[in-house]
């Protein structure tokens, strides 16, 4: 049985809630982030990104809560437990319900060369079958992106309504880095938070500071 890691659930779940439900907003919350500087840090990756000018980032209360449903709702579905004891949830900040950046680290230790890569490849399948499990109506494909010097697995996914209008896209980047399984999710409907999700993304610096 391939490894199901934990930022699944919560990017899952959050592409979820945006499509039913409006998402709470709450001040600074989680890791080493600046409220004054509008940056945040991470020591585990030595990794910098912005804030963008609009957006909130999202209190721990409330990723805990996130983290506890997406568990369930994944478990519900797979009949199976999947432990989320050893997930760090970097920074999550949000415009709305529907334009947000999510991030994540997990450890992963390859037990075998090429494990991590044959891994993502059953996620993304594992993300397919859920949706049509829900009932949700999406499009998905996989690739390869480079950022900053370092290539991510992406996985992109476009939810649609029963009215066969686009309601919600989500781009999941990860990579093995520093012995941590890094997440990256973004949802956006519409070019102008896309671009402003990407440029903070694509921007972000990894590299002692």
């Amino acid at each position: 049985m391939f490894k199901k890691p934990a930022y699944f659930i919560v990017a899952f779940l959050l592409l979820i809630t945006a499509c039913n439900n409006a998402a709470k907003k709450q001040g600074i919350g989680n890791g080493d982030s600046s409220a004054a500087s509008n940056t945040y840090y991470s020591k585990d990756l030595q990794w910098t990104i912005n804030i963008p000018t609009g957006y909130t980032v999202m209190g721990t209360d409330q990723i805990n809560a996130n983290d506890q449903k997406g568990r369930e709702a994944v478990e519900k579905v797979y009949g199976e437990t999947i432990p989320m004891d050893s997930l760090k949830n970097l920074i999550t900040f949000q415009k709305d319900k529907f334009n947000l950046f999510g991030s994540s680290i997990e450890p992963f230790r390859e037990e075998y060369p090429g494990e991590y890569i044959e891994n993502n490849r059953n996620i993304n399948a594992l993300i397919y079958e859920t949706f049509k499990s829900q009932g949700i109506h999406a499009d998905t494909a996989s690739g390869k992106e480079t950022i900053q010097g370092l290539e991510f697995s992406v996985f992109y996914s476009t939810i649609y309504g029963p009215d066969g209008k686009v309601i919600l896209n989500q781009i999941l980047y990860s990579k093995l880095q520093n012995g941590y399984d890094f997440g990256v999710n973004i949802n956006y409907n519409n070019t102008a938070d896309r671009d402003i999700l990407l440029s903070v993304w694509k921007n972000s610096v990894f590299g002692k500071r």
